[in-house]
């Protein structure tokens, strides 16, 4: 390959949220969503260059910015987004709380579907919403959605959103083009906005297809607002830059007006030139991380059926977060978790934080060198085995 992936580059004390969170050194974090790699290396020559200039006052975002997000999604994903569509914000849970906050008043309700990203439950209480959980069937280490559950809990006249995770996160499903428009069909005939967070979406394995939400028909593109980001694909995430995508104008007006309420409507200089060297010239990188973190899959999976095969992994369809049911412990997730953390200094999520859907699951991160890997497999079976043997 001609981008090297297997180079372990120290992160402690370089204000790592990730890594400077544990106040003990021998921790290995494989927590929260962000890579141990280096960023493309046009992202970082984009910003060696904005760095020398010397200046970061207040910035204006050029129209070479829209037109980095509108060729990359036409070019990869055969979605035509017009630049009057695109509202840049400093993050996707902004950018998901201002949705919130300008299609909504108090006392709506808000559907999802767990085990879901934590900050959909936070986003939507911030904003005096109600959530009305309509949970995803696990089956055969998949899941799949309660489509009548969905269409029952939709009807419901207090329900006026629908957060889609697309791709989702923790559970791993690229959701398929049939699927979409199953959801697409239900929220229509109720009269329910999809609000779709699609940042994982470049981040899908050979065999699936990332399908954008709003590009499935007109009448989808204009009951839907959809939030994206480079900063999961292009580990971007501190420079805090994304955008909403919205073809209908009048919740395009009050996006803008809830963004500018919210006081999230700037963005850095930074952030702008990252997302225009990623989107420009950083798809060759890209492949070449999709295809490292798919072997880390595929390692990660032969080492489960080798020593814990006990513990079912649910099969990765995109994003680089693996989902782990741990269920056969009999114990709270938190719990798992704070015995990895103590005994064996190994730092993952627990399912619960997904919702009560993702009790008795752990979520395991496995964007980072295939070392730094191995290292956190071999703790995790330690940790694992030991729990079996203690008592309840």
């Amino acid at each position: 390959m001609k981008y090297v992936f297997d180079k372990i580059t120290p992160r402690r004390a370089t204000n790592s949220y990730k890594w400077d969170m544990a106040h003990n050194d021998d921790v290995l974090p494989m927590w929260v969503a962000d890579m141990d790699f280096r960023t493309a290396p046009a992202v970082v020559e984009a910003l060696r260059k904005r760095v020398e200039h010397g200046i970061f006052g207040y910035t204006k975002v050029p129209p070479a910015y829209y037109e980095a997000i509108t060729d990359w999604f036409a070019r990869r994903h055969g979605w035509q987004i017009e630049k009057d569509w695109i509202i840049y914000t400093s993050g996707v849970v902004p950018a998901l709380s201002a949705v919130i906050k300008a299609l909504t008043v108090p006392g709506d309700c808000i559907l999802v579907q767990p085990p879901v990203y934590n900050c959909f439950f936070s986003s939507i209480r911030n904003n005096g919403c109600e959530i009305v959980e309509n949970p995803l069937l696990y089956i055969n280490e998949t899941y799949r959605i309660d489509f009548a559950g969905l269409e029952q809990k939709a009807s419901d006249p207090k329900v006026k959103l629908l957060l889609l995770c697309n791709p989702h996160n923790p559970a791993g499903r690229v959701w398929t083009r049939q699927e979409l428009t199953r959801i697409g069909e239900i929220c229509l005939r109720n009269d329910v906005i999809v609000i779709a967070d699609e940042i994982h979406c470049e981040l899908v394995y050979p065999g699936h297809t990332y399908t954008p939400f709003a590009s499935i028909s007109e009448e989808f593109l204009m009951h839907s607002v959809t939030c994206t980001s480079p900063s999961k694909a292009f580990n971007l995430a501190g420079l805090q830059i994304a955008n909403i995508i919205s073809a209908d104008e009048y919740m395009r007006m009050k996006i803008d007006k809830a963004i500018n309420i919210n006081e999230v409507c700037d963005v850095n200089p930074f952030g702008v030139e990252a997302l225009m060297a990623a989107y420009n010239d950083g798809e060759e990188w890209l492949e070449e991380l999709k295809h490292y973190l798919a072997i880390n899959y595929s390692y990660l999976k032969t080492y489960f059926n080798e020593y814990l095969s006990e513990f079912p992994v649910v099969i990765l369809e995109g994003t680089y977060l693996v989902w782990v049911d741990c269920s056969i412990l009999k114990r709270r997730s938190k719990e798992i978790v704070e015995i990895l953390l103590k005994d064996e200094k190994l730092w993952v999520n627990e399912g619960s934080m997904y919702g009560e859907a993702g009790e008795g699951f752990i979520r395991l991160n496995i964007a980072c060198p295939r070392q730094v890997l191995i290292d956190g497999l071999d703790r995790l079976k330690r940790g694992l085995k030991e729990i079996i043997l203690l008592p309840h």
